[in-house]
């Protein structure tokens, strides 16, 4: 494991045999495990640092990794600009002309202290809030650590080490907000057992660092194989 997670993962017990399953992908600080939503290589907006940090600056358009996955275990480090906007959408698949995916929001909260708080940093943007108020959300041009895990139709966030969303997909709740959220029209939205990861380009300056990802079974003890504690 990376040195540098350490000091991010503190708050986390981990097996090693978990651990081994990650799969980095920002490895060899390139983007070759991303691509373009036509399906072309990335060659604009989004650089790599002499520290091996992906940054987007200026427009590099959206960008989806190659492969899809379905039940997942999601970390990263992010860092937003002042007054930023940007985010993580998982799941993510073609509606029409529009490829849409549930979303980790990432925001510079401060900075729209007007917005309903289901669109919020760590928020399943527009659908549920951060369950916790106040969140630990670091300010804009600090690090953060954030967490996705989907498993067994279970959804859950993580912003530095705290869980603040935990919902059921195709509950009753979780129908009824769907219906209340933008993607009300969209017909079965999120309702596919996997899609691509996507990280977004919203004219903002984003930072992301030690992006990994594990697949998980729905086999898996307890349902979900989630062995950390928050």
């Amino acid at each position: 494991m990376p040195t540098a997670l350490v000091a991010g993962w503190a708050l986390f017990l981990w097996p090693q045999s978990v651990t081994a399953q990650y799969v980095n992908l920002l490895q060899g600080r390139n983007m070759d495990r991303w691509m373009t939503p036509v399906g072309e290589d990335v060659d604009r907006g989004w650089q790599f640092d002499s520290g091996g940090t992906l940054h987007l600056a200026g427009r590099g358009g959206n960008v989806i990794t190659r492969e899809t996955y379905g039940d997942f275990e999601l970390w990263f480090e992010f860092r937003i600009s002042e007054r930023g906007n940007s985010g993580i959408k998982y799941r993510v698949r073609s509606y029409g002309q529009q490829l849409l995916g549930f979303e980790y929001q990432i925001l510079d909260d401060a900075a729209y202290p007007e917005l309903a708080r289901d669109q919020l940093t760590g928020s399943l943007y527009d659908v549920f809030p951060p369950m916790t108020e106040p969140t630990r959300l670091n300010p804009a041009g600090q690090f953060n650590t954030g967490k996705v895990l989907v498993c067994n139709d279970h959804v859950r966030h993580w912003i530095n080490g705290q869980l603040i969303i935990n919902e059921l997909i195709r509950t009753s709740r979780w129908l009824d907000h769907i219906r209340r959220s933008k993607f009300s029209e969209r017909e079965h939205f999120g309702r596919n057992r996997s899609g691509h990861i996507m990280l977004t380009d919203h004219a903002s300056e984003v930072w992301y660092r030690n992006v990994f990802i594990r697949r998980l079974s729905s086999a898996l003890p307890g349902g979900d194989g989630l062995t950390t504690k928050s």
